[in-house]
């Protein structure tokens, strides 16, 4: 049998008070309640800290978005190189253009947003990825008196990067093959 009595005093939390009798012994236990203050505190400490957790993954989240643009827009100083090595290797220019640049057997295109190589007339595919977009690219051809050389122009866009009109340009001139 159970019998249940409420006390509360000065300064005290409520506290239920249970009789229990078992083996014909009264045995008291006391159950102590939570205020609806300390409740409250509880709650509003797991808010807090909940939002501190959320704020600090939410600040991880674009600290790695913008560092994965800087490492493709980075990553993508290679078309430049590629560029710059097949024009190192050439003796001449067969035609150049502002955005088109054809060597002995190379050609540098700019299609819409994307440099295409060419090899022998045939296309082998884009140099920049899906992701980066080419916004600007210019050929000019330099002679002087001891040779050729080309200078280059290029701005690149990460197609990744939707809040930003952020770009990185590239420069390079490279003097053709024997023309020191």
């Amino acid at each position: 049998m159970t019998h249940s009595i409420k006390t509360q005093g000065h300064g005290e939390r409520s506290r239920t008070m249970r009789k229990i009798f078992k083996n014909n012994k009264m045995i008291i236990k006391k159950n102590y309640g939570y205020a609806i203050l300390e409740l409250l505190f509880y709650i509003a400490f797991f808010v807090t800290l909940s939002l501190v957790v959320i704020d600090a993954m939410i600040t991880m989240a674009r600290a790695f978005k913008e560092t994965s643009i800087q490492a493709e827009l980075a990553q993508s100083g290679t078309i430049m190189e590629r560029m710059s090595r097949e024009i190192r290797e050439s003796s001449s220019i067969v035609s150049i253009s502002s955005t088109d640049l054809k060597l002995n057997a190379v050609e540098f295109k700019l299609s819409g947003s994307d440099i295409q190589l060419l090899e022998n007339d045939i296309l082998i595919g884009n140099l920049n990825t899906p992701n980066i977009a080419v916004t600007a690219l210019t050929f000019t051809e330099i002679i002087t008196a001891k040779g050729k050389a080309v200078r280059i122009l290029l701005t690149l866009k990460s197609g990744n990067d939707t809040f930003s009109s952020r770009s990185v340009d590239f420069y390079n001139t490279v003097a053709l093959r024997g023309s020191y």
